[in-house]
C-alpha cells in the first residue's frame, strides 16, 4: 500500500521538511554503569507532532531529556535544526517536565501574574492571555493554595509563553481535566500549524510527546516513536502503522489478553450476536477499538503487550531506573564531560 504522508496545513507533505530533531547511535549510560538508552537513530521533520511511546522504564524521559541538554550527550549524536545543541545553545527548545511543580517555589504565596510577568509575560500579552484563556487560568490564584492540576496550567503556561521551534513535553498533561487537556492539545496542533515566524524564513515548530494517556490523541501524531529496554524498535510517519492495514491487523490481533485489559472482549461479542456473524470472517475483528480506544489506542496496547512478552519479570533486567536521569550525572553527562574550544570550532 503506498504510505500517506502527514500533511501540514497548507496541504505540503510533512516529509518534504528537512530534518529538525536528528539522532544518530545515541548512547548514554548512568554514573553506576546500568545503561540509560542504547544505539537510537531516527530523524522527525520539522512541523511534526511525535508521540514517544513505551512502557514506564522504556527511555522515553532519559531521551527527551537528552534532546533538550539536561544531559550531555556523546558529540554529534544529536542535531537540532542541523546543530549540536551542546556547543551552539538550544535557543528555542523548550522542555517541560514533571518535576517542576514539586519545586518548592512554586509551592509559595506566590501569585499567578508575577509568575508569568517574570519570564517574559508582559513581552507576549496576546499570547499570554490566549494561554490563560486555553488552559482556564485564575490569574488571581496564589501558588501555595492550588491543586497539582492547577499548578501544572501554571506550568505550562509558563513554559510555553515564549515561541519554540522544538517543544520536547514528558507525561506534562498527566494533572489536567479531560476538558482542559482536549483543548490544550487542540492548540498544541494549532500552534505547529499556523507556522509562527513563516515570513522570516523559520522551519514549522515540531513536537515530541511522551505520554501514556491517549484520550483525544486520535489524528493527532503525524509521526510514532516506539521505545522498549532503552532502544527505539520502530518509528516513523504514523500513517505507516495505523492506515497499514496488513501491518495493522499484524500487530493489532484478536488476542484475549488485549481484549480483556480493554474491556473489548464483552462489546465486541454482543455485536457480533446481534450482527449474527460468528468465526474468524467476524467483522468485531476489525472493531477492537469499540471499547472507546482509538486504533492507536489499540496499536500502543499492543505494541506493549509485545514489549512485556519480550522483556519477561522487571527483576530479570539490569537496566537502570529511568529516576536516575534526575538523580546523577552519568557518563557524559554535565560535569562528566565538557568540550574544549577546539572541538566548539569544529563543529
Amino acid at each position: 500500500m503506498a504510505e500517506a504522508q502527514p500533511k501540514n496545513d497548507a496541504g505540503t507533505s510533512i516529509a518534504t521538511q528537512p530534518p529538525m530533531v536528528e539522532v544518530t547511535g545515541l548512547t548514554y549510560t548512568f554514573q553506576d554503569y546500568s545503561t540509560g538508552i542504547s544505539d537510537i537513530t531516527l530523524d522527525l521533520p520539522a512541523g511534526s507532532r511525535t508521540l514517544l511511546i513505551g512502557a514506564n522504564g522504556a527511555g522515553k524521559t532519559t531521551l527527551l531529556r537528552l534532546l533538550a541538554g539536561k544531559r550531555l550527550a556523546p558529540k554529534n549524536t544529536i542535531r537540532i535544526g542541523g546543530h549540536d545543541p551542546f556547543s551552539h545553545g538550544l535557543e528555542g527548545v523548550t522542555y517541560l517536565g514533571l518535576e517542576w511543580v514539586l519545586n518548592p517555589v512554586v509551592r509559595r504565596d506566590i501569585g499567578v501574574d508575577e509568575l508569568l510577568a517574570s519570564v517574559g509575560g508582559n513581552a507576549f500579552p496576546e499570547r499570554r492571555d490566549e494561554l490563560v484563556s486555553v488552559l482556564d487560568i485564575d490569574t488571581s490564584w496564589r501558588m501555595h493554595a492550588v491543586s497539582d492540576g492547577e499548578r501544572r496550567r501554571v506550568q505550562l503556561a509558563m513554559g510555553l509563553l515564549r515561541p519554540w521551534r522544538v517543544l520536547l513535553l514528558d507525561e506534562i498533561t498527566v494533572d489536567l481535566d479531560v476538558w482542559t487537556r482536549a483543548q490544550f492539545l487542540g492548540w498544541l496542533r494549532r500552534e505547529v500549524e499556523r507556522h509562527p515566524g513563516r515570513d522570516e524564513g523559520l522551519p514549522p515548530p515540531t513536537i515530541v510527546y511522551a505520554t501514556h494517556i491517549l484520550d483525544h490523541l486520535a489524528g493527532w501524531p503525524t509521526h510514532l516513536v516506539h521505545m522498549h529496554l532503552g532502544s527505539v524498535r520502530e518509528w516513523g510517519p504514523a500513517s505507516r502503522f495505523l492506515e497499514d492495514p496488513e501491518y495493522y491487523n499484524q500487530r493489532v490481533r484478536a488476542d484475549p489478553a488485549l481484549l480483556a485489559a480493554s474491556g473489548a472482549g464483552r462489546v465486541l461479542a454482543a455485536q457480533s450476536s446481534v450482527r449474527g456473524h460468528t468465526g474468524s470472517d467476524s467483522p468485531a475483528l476489525s472493531l477492537l477499538g469499540a471499547s472507546g480506544n482509538s486504533r492507536l489506542g489499540d496499536l500502543v496496547l499492543a505494541w506493549l503487550r509485545d514489549d512485556l512478552g519480550e522483556r519477561g519479570p522487571r527483576s530479570q533486567n539490569r537496566r537502570g531506573p529511568e529516576g536516575l536521569t534526575y538523580l546523577v550525572g552519568g557518563i557524559g553527562g554535565y560535569g562528566q564531560e565538557t568540550w574544549s574550544k577546539e572541538l566548539e570550532k569544529k563543529d
